[in-house]
Parts: C-alpha cells; sequence; structure tokens
C-alpha cells in the first residue's frame, strides 16, 4: 500500500491505495465520486474523464499515485443542482445527451476544450472532443450545447457560437 493525498473537488484526501489502483477506482469506490463513470475500461470512450491539475484526462489511464499532491476536479466539482456549470446548463437546454452514460466524460472534456479554445467552430468542437464516444446522440446537439456554453461564458448573444 502507498499513502496518496489529493485534493478531489476541493476536499483534500489522504489515502492508503495499491500502486496498481486506477485513479477512476479510487474516485468512485473511496470517495464515492461515482459521477466519474467506468466506460469502456480500454481507454476508448472517455466517459471516466476528469480534470488533473487543470487538464483534462481519461482517469482510466492514471493510477492512484500518479494523482498524488494533484489537484483533481469530476464532475460533482464542477456545479450544482441549483448553480450549473454553463456546459451542464447547456447539455440540457440543447439536448446534449441521451442515455447520460457519456455525458459527464463529455463535459468535462467540453470544458477543456472551451479552456483552449473559447469560441470553437463546429468543426473544431468534434476534434476537441474526438476522445469521447457517445453511442445515442449522433454528436450534433452535443456540438451546438459546446457552442452554446462558449457563447454563454463568452457573453456573446449568438449562442451558437461561430460555424464552420
Amino acid at each position: 500500500m502507498t499513502q496518496v493525498s489529493m485534493r478531489v473537488d476541493g476536499v483534500t484526501y489522504t489515502d492508503e491505495v495499491e500502486p496498481r489502483t486506477l485513479l477512476v477506482h479510487h474516485l468512485r469506490e473511496a470517495l464515492g465520486k461515482v459521477g466519474t463513470v467506468v466506460g469502456c475500461d480500454t481507454s476508448n470512450c472517455g466517459a471516466c474523464t476528469v480534470h488533473l491539475d487543470g487538464q483534462a484526462v481519461k482517469s482510466c489511464t492514471v493510477f492512484a499515485v500518479q494523482a498524488d499532491g494533484a489537484e483533481v476536479t469530476t464532475i460533482e466539482g464542477i456545479g450544482s443542482a441549483g448553480d450549473l456549470h454553463p456546459v451542464q446548463k447547456a447539455f440540457h437546454e440543447m439536448h446534449g445527451l441521451q442515455c447520460g452514460y457519456c455525458t459527464p466524460g463529455m463535459i468535462m472534456a467540453s470544458i477543456d476544450l472551451l479552456k483552449e479554445n473559447p469560441n470553437p467552430s463546429e468543426t473544431e468542437v468534434r476534434e476537441g472532443i474526438e476522445g469521447n464516444l457517445c453511442r445515442c446522440t449522433g454528436y450534433q446537439n452535443i456540438v451546438r450545447a459546446v457552442q452554446q456554453a462558449a457563447g454563454e461564458m463568452a457573453g456573446r448573444s449568438d449562442t451558437l457560437g461561430a460555424q464552420a
């Protein structure tokens, strides 16, 4: 066992973990952050995406010991029922989800994309979320949601953002 300490959604946790424990399993099983979804177990789907020191990562590709001393933000740490993050709000308003399984990872990847590119075109959104799979939506409403969030975050009146 190895002792790790990390700040998750604003709270510092210190735990003993097996060195081979994946961050996704530590978040879900030890910390109760079940919004971080285990999808494919192969790093292909992106459902487990979290922010590690401000960057989107697939938490099934990171060992918990690698997050020692890090700041981790999960879907539970970006908004609440009464105060949604603009990306969460846009996914709801633009019907950017169906079954919802990919949604936490898709939202976390979208937030990272908008941090890097605050006014993405449709093509740039599609490229920015390409590591996250959705088997239900066909992506069009997800793209619209990301562009709506971009508009809201920038305070623009053209809520769908730039078109490619």
